[in-house]
């Protein structure tokens, strides 16, 4: 490991038990105030830490952030699980339950529907942007949507795929307006599916849950009956991620 990183970690662990001088840091480490300082600089300038009323350095916000993330990607699949399952059974149907994760909406569960249809999603996975309900249920509700509308390649898959960044940004307005997102055979042009945003913590979109079916089987407007049924469900996990909204997570 770089010095450098080890002594950057060396500090935040430091600081995170209590408030630490700039000469309880330095000599912690073994090294000059003036190495010290500079690596508390940068770790000050990433939000990793931060400086105290006394002049002592703390851990930083940011920090807890990242480990609030940490902790919620680590127990979302889990805390979801049941709840999916419990969904695939009532229903039929595949269930699929994605997160954000950077700059990619990865699918992170799948619970399989009867019969055993073949289609292009898989755990660890990411999803279309631009054609999958998981994705655009997560997308409406992100504040920075043109970096979003650029990350995609807008690929035409089927005569029914979201042709360019214009038609994707109005259809995620939509989306946003009615709390829910579709497939309508935007990939494979076989299935449909409905998918709808579920809420951490903080009240911020980061998961999602989709139904899929085949279209002969059931087709939009039939998986549209059962919205409430959906929308439960992915109220539930957002409860369980944290979230003390009643709105059923719609919106």
């Amino acid at each position: 490991m770089s010095q450098t990183v080890a002594r950057a970690i060396d500090i935040v662990a430091f600081v995170s038990r209590r408030h630490r001088t700039l000469g309880e840091i330095a000599d912690h480490l073994g090294v000059h105030k003036s190495t010290a300082l500079r690596i508390l600089q940068t770790l000050e300038e990433g939000g990793f830490v931060r400086r105290v009323p006394d002049n002592r350095y703390a851990m930083g916000f940011q920090l807890i952030a990242y480990g609030q993330l940490a902790l919620d990607q680590v127990e979302a699949r889990a805390l979801a699980r049941p709840v999916l399952q419990e969904l695939g059974e009532r229903c039929g149907h595949t269930v699929h339950f994605a997160e954000l994760v950077g700059d990619r909406v990865v699918y992170v569960d799948k619970i399989d529907g009867r019969g055993s249809v073949a289609m292009g999603s898989r755990i660890g996975l990411p999803a279309i942007l631009h054609t999958a309900g998981v994705a655009k249920a997560i997308l409406a509700h992100q504040p920075d949507r043109e970096r979003w509308l650029s990350l995609c390649d807008y690929q035409r898959f089927t005569p029914t795929t979201v042709a360019g960044p214009a038609e994707l940004s109005a259809e995620l307005d939509r989306v946003r307006e009615r709390g829910w997102a579709e497939d309508d055979g935007e990939h494979e042009d076989f299935l449909n599916c409905l998918a709808v945003p579920v809420r951490d913590a903080r009240g911020q979109v980061t998961h999602s849950l989709s139904v899929t079916a085949l279209k002969v089987v059931a087709p939009l407007a039939e998986l549209r009956a059962h919205l409430d049924e959906y929308r439960t469900a992915a109220h539930r996990i957002s409860r369980a991620l944290g979230w003390g909204g009643d709105d059923h997570g719609s919106r």
